[in-house]
């Protein structure tokens, strides 16, 4: 059902996007009271360089929150 997409600048190990990623899970989970096998969660580094080009694919979404800078 719900897929969350976290995007962030590289380094963090793998393990460390793990345990991010569960968490989310869990607090979506809860959240929208639902089961937690049903969300799934991806983690992607994106350098720092590449950052404004990899935003522009969210243009036109609904962002709801976002850094003010």
């Amino acid at each position: 059902m719900p897929h969350i997409d976290i995007t962030m600048f590289p380094g963090r190990d793998d393990e460390t996007k793990k345990e991010l990623a569960l968490k989310v899970q869990k607090f979506i989970s809860q959240e929208l009271k639902i089961e937690e096998k049903v969300i799934s969660v991806s983690v992607e580094d994106i350098a720092k360089e590449e950052w404004g080009k990899h935003m522009e694919r969210f243009k036109d979404k609904n962002m709801f929150v976002h850094p003010g800078v």
